[in-house]
């Protein structure tokens, strides 16, 4: 019974310390951008007019990214998270980038 328990309570333990996340920035790297953007990076927020630096520090590394051919001759990519769970994605958000900035969250 006792093993059993152990069992468990180890595998709480590492399915807890799995789900959390690991900072992304130091404060150096963010102090360059306003005070709301780097309170928005802390409370990993994402709004549209961030570059694609400070969505990285927002969100991390997106699961993929695809980049579009240029239109007018500016940049163009679509960054997707897919939020993970045991059983596979559970939900996603996909990001477009115009010019190096976010101009639309779905």
């Amino acid at each position: 019974m006792k093993k059993v328990f152990l069992v468990m309570v180890a595998f709480a333990f590492i399915t807890v310390v799995g789900c959390t996340k690991a900072v992304r920035y130091t404060e150096d790297e963010i102090k360059v951008y306003p005070e709301s953007i780097q309170d928005q990076i802390r409370k990993s927020v994402v709004d549209l007019g961030m570059t694609k630096d400070q969505v990285r520090y927002a969100w991390g590394a997106p699961s993929s990214i695809k980049v579009l051919d240029p239109y007018e001759g500016k940049a163009r990519e679509e960054w997707i998270y897919d939020e993970q769970a045991t059983m596979g994605i559970i939900g996603r958000k996909i990001l477009f980038f115009y010019d190096a900035k976010l101009l639309y969250v779905k």
